[in-house]
């Protein structure tokens, strides 16, 4: 088996996955407060309370903190001449072969969060997928989109 892709995207992309994670527990929290309400005009049980929140303590742990951690450290990749190896996942971790014959195009994104951080991913189509590398300084991501369009310009002319 090869060996993994040796780059990693930016570091500031964890705190970018931090802050989707917190505006998310947001959103559960806002929940919990709606089930929270529905039950203090039903029945008012305390055990729903409690669990109501700990389920949003749960979420806002996984969300925030663990899960943006594990994919920072599994997010790698490696644009070669032929082609270019992805490898990612939280729980089950994926490595794609993309061959530099198949890209028909690169773009490059920035949200307002990420433009914040000065960050941006890459997206690579091919005729059937499309593939994106997340949270790379913008400036290594579009010299990463020059060089993946030049590579397949010259992987297309060598067919």
């Amino acid at each position: 088996m090869r060996t993994e892709p040796m780059n990693r995207i930016s570091e500031k992309g964890l705190r970018v996955w931090r802050i989707y994670g917190s505006l998310q527990t947001l959103i559960a929290l806002l929940l919990g407060i709606g089930v929270g309400a529905i039950n203090f005009f039903i029945d008012n049980y305390m055990w729903i309370y409690i669990v109501d929140g700990l389920v949003v303590l749960l979420i806002g742990y996984l969300l925030i903190f663990l899960f943006p951690k594990v994919r920072w450290t599994r997010w790698k990749y490696e644009v070669r001449d032929q082609e270019i190896e992805l490898q990612h996942g939280l729980f089950v971790v994926r490595r794609t072969l993309v061959p530099m014959v198949r890209v028909q195009h690169v773009d490059t994104e920035q949200g307002p969060i990420l433009r914040k951080y000065d960050l941006a991913s890459i997206t690579i189509s091919t005729a059937a997928t499309s593939h994106t590398i997340p949270a790379l300084v913008t400036a290594e991501a579009d010299e990463l989109r020059g060089r993946i369009s030049v590579l397949a310009r010259v992987a297309e002319d060598d067919v």
